[in-house]
């Protein structure tokens, strides 16, 4: 796996997409060579041709991270995948169309067309033959799981269901029949990295006193295998940071958590001057918010809110209205459910499209919250889930955000569960935390936004 952004992504996906992108960066040129023919040195070099297929790439590419097909995720659902696939150069093909028909010269006297339908064949081709390649046995790195546990079988089976990842389960402990002592688990390993079948080997032992094969690990990983710890390889794999059978060594030990004072300001700045352009953006529309919110329901436009912020310091987040005035009355502090009868008409859209979060932005300006970060709670649920869930209390470290990793990773929570699970997502976050980090939190935040997921 590689890593980009603080993130990691595996290596076949990154080809993918570099192949992808040249792909139809050679489709469209083909498509202006074969269309323009003498005169398409001068429309390349003369009239910008180079710099609109750049675009044009970008755009694609753009396009197929929204339909997800860059989501290892999905790649088994073939059927769908070509379906999506297809969508691309259909949507793609109604751009053109229009954009031809208002600036007719930037087509480059219809090359963009000829250069769509090379496309078209040209990706249906590549993702048969990416396909067929990432199934080749000789293109897998071999894995062996040392460890028993429960925390071990998550590590088989995600390996085992994500193949897409490229790595092949050659064993693992659960294997050996009983209980095994050291004795046996050391006999294991060394007979399976004799045969030279392993790669990597990830540790998941819950107690690894008295029972971790020190020294076979050593010579192993002195032949070049790598040894790895399950909590960081499960960190790398999922992008969140498991809280079960997690020692608080591992965090003081871990690469990361770095916030430094320079850093700290220069991620302020960028905050500030986001939540800027959006405030100015988005101007236009809040009258019309404000209108939509009155004429449907009693009450004020904007509500604010006490919540948990850095350092845990209370402050207010404001919000446009989506409940009715009185919707904790009866019942006190509670989670929106799914069809949450508080939510008023006019509040379960502003909801999906997240434009009841334009008043935070304020916030940010005020310096009470970042662009990105973890999602700010009520003291109420702080105090509960602290003793609830453990390690909780590190998401108060930095400034919560309007948007953040848990956000785009996971959907809506309103369960102690939900809680659990975005709270990995924020330590990942916290923990890998960096500018580029904060700008593809961003980037899928726009996809979340247009899909309307994760709302409610």
């Amino acid at each position: 796996m590689i890593r980009l952004f603080n993130v990691y992504y595996p290596v076949r996906t990154l080809i993918l997409l570099a192949g992808e992108a040249l792909i139809v960066w050679t489709s469209f040129l083909l498509g202006t060579l074969v269309q323009l023919r003498e005169d398409s040195y001068i429309a390349l070099n003369y009239e910008g041709g180079y710099f609109k297929i750049l675009v044009l790439t970008g755009l694609v590419l753009v396009c197929s991270h929204w339909f997800d097909l860059y989501d290892p995720t999905r790649f088994s659902e073939k059927g769908e995948l070509y379906y999506r696939l297809l969508l691309v150069p259909g949507l793609l093909a109604f751009l053109l169309a229009a954009i031809g028909y208002l600036f007719p010269h930037i087509m480059l006297g219809g090359a963009f067309l000829i250069g769509l339908i090379i496309l078209t064949f040209a990706l249906l081709g590549w993702r048969t033959v990416y396909s067929w390649l990432v199934q080749q046995p000789y293109l897998r790195e071999r894995v062996f799981i040392l460890g028993t546990g429960e925390r071990a079988q998550r590590v088989v089976l995600g390996l085992r269901q994500h193949k897409d990842l490229g790595f092949q389960v050659v064993g693992w402990t659960g294997d050996l029949d009983g209980v095994p002592n050291r004795e046996d688990v050391a006999e294991h390993l060394m007979e399976i990295g004799r045969r030279g079948d392993i790669h990597r080997v990830i540790v998941a032992m819950p107690d690894r006193r008295g029972a971790l094969p020190v020294r076979q690990l050593l010579e192993l990983r002195l032949e070049g295998v790598k040894v790895e710890d399950a909590t960081s390889w499960l960190e790398k794999m999922s992008g969140r940071i498991e809280i079960e059978n997690l020692y608080p060594s591992w965090l003081i030990f871990a690469e990361g958590f770095r916030f430094s004072a320079g850093f700290t300001i220069l991620r302020r700045a960028l905050s500030t001057l986001i939540a800027l352009t959006c405030l100015l953006i988005l101007l236009p529309v809040i009258p019309f918010v404000v209108l939509a919110i009155k004429l449907d329901s009693k009450g004020p436009a904007i509500y604010k809110q006490k919540r948990v912020g850095r350092n845990n310091v209370p402050f207010y987040v404001y919000k446009f209205r989506t409940m009715r005035p009185d919707a904790e009355a009866k019942t006190g502090a509670i989670w929106a459910g799914l069809d949450d009868p508080r939510i008023t008409r006019v509040g379960k859209f502003l909801r999906a499209s997240r434009l009841d979060e334009i008043p935070q932005l304020w916030c940010v300006l005020k310096g009470d919250m970042a662009f990105v970060g973890p999602r700010p709670e009520r003291p109420e649920f702080v105090e509960w889930l602290t003793k609830e869930i453990p390690y909780y209390p590190v998401r108060h470290v930095v400034r919560p955000g309007i948007t953040g990793w848990a956000q785009v990773r996971y959907k809506y929570g309103n369960t102690v569960e939900d809680a659990k699970e975005k709270l990995q997502y924020d330590l990942f976050y916290i923990k890998n935390i960096s500018l580029g980090l904060d700008l593809l939190i961003m980037f899928q935040t726009v996809k979340t936004i247009v899909l309307a997921r994760g709302a409610q």
